[in-house]
């Protein structure tokens, strides 16, 4: 059955664990959107959906403690764990909020970051225009969204199929085949909300299991969690079995899986 919470529930339920089982997911997506966000000590920023702080983190640091650096996340746990790391910053604020149109003043930053989040929201296209208009004149926007998936891990996600509900199915069909699926797509939706300056940065992040069982692990601390929530409890035991059978036929020659995920930074200017 679907989760009787939405994705929120999901990612409050992996809070815990999340970006800290397995190989680095999160944090060196972020680090590269950051980095390419040239954020300035001093300025204003926010990190939509800033979950465990893969984005925030860095971005407190380029803002420095003359800046501000706001985060909010609809996961209440993802939110007091967030604010607990970084509670040393008191650059940083981080507070529940919805990233399909934040309670927020127009014109109040000078940096929006979105990292892996706008794929999960229903109007991609209303929720971008939303994060344009907290900008200022001049203000810059960075979102990530998934590239091709690696042919071994849609493999995997394939074994799964079967057992999702029809929203769950639908949902991922948006993301997969939607707006945010491409470079044309996103950059679209960009223009279509005013922005300028409008470019497209790809990138790669290899993740490395050295075992099946690090590899369930790892899919359970991240949005991949939902699937395995939307599996009928008497389908679980096979399934995972099925899901180890598949990570052990992929292994190489040291035992290692690799699986090679690309990534699509889209940024643009308010004018």
């Amino acid at each position: 059955m679907d989760p009787p919470d939405g994705i929120a529930g999901v990612f409050d339920r992996a809070a815990d664990t999340y970006d800290a089982v397995g190989p680095p997911w999160a944090r060196p997506i972020a680090r590269r959107l950051v980095t390419e966000l040239d954020v300035r000590p001093g300025e204003r920023v926010l990190d939509v959906g800033c979950g465990r702080g893969a984005a925030l983190a860095p971005l407190a640091d380029a803002v420095g403690r003359t800046g501000h650096a706001l985060g909010i996340d609809l996961a209440p746990r993802m939110v007091q764990l967030t604010a607990r790391d970084l509670a040393d910053l008191p650059q940083v604020d981080v507070r529940i909020g919805d990233a399909r149109a934040p309670d927020l003043a127009p014109g109040s930053f000078d940096v929006v970051a979105a990292c892996l989040v706008l794929f999960f929201l229903p109007d991609p296209a209303a929720a971008l225009r939303a994060w344009a208009d907290l900008l200022v004149p001049g203000g810059r926007i960075g979102v990530t969204t998934l590239g091709e998936k690696d042919p071994g891990w849609a493999t995997v996600d394939r074994l799964f199929e079967p057992h999702l509900p029809p929203a769950l199915v639908a949902a991922r069909a948006r993301g997969l085949r939607g707006p945010c699926a491409s470079d044309s797509g996103m950059e679209q939706l960009y223009q279509d909300a005013g922005l300028m300056d409008v470019r497209t940065v790809r990138d790669q992040v290899s993740v490395d299991f050295h075992e099946p069982e690090e590899f369930v692990a790892f899919s359970w601390s991240h949005g991949q969690r939902s699937m395995w929530e939307a599996v009928p409890q008497d389908a679980h035991a096979r399934l995972r079995e099925e899901v180890l059978a598949e990570i052990g036929r992929q292994r190489d020659a040291s035992g290692r899986v690799t699986f090679v995920q690309n990534v699509r930074h889209t940024f643009g200017v308010r004018p």
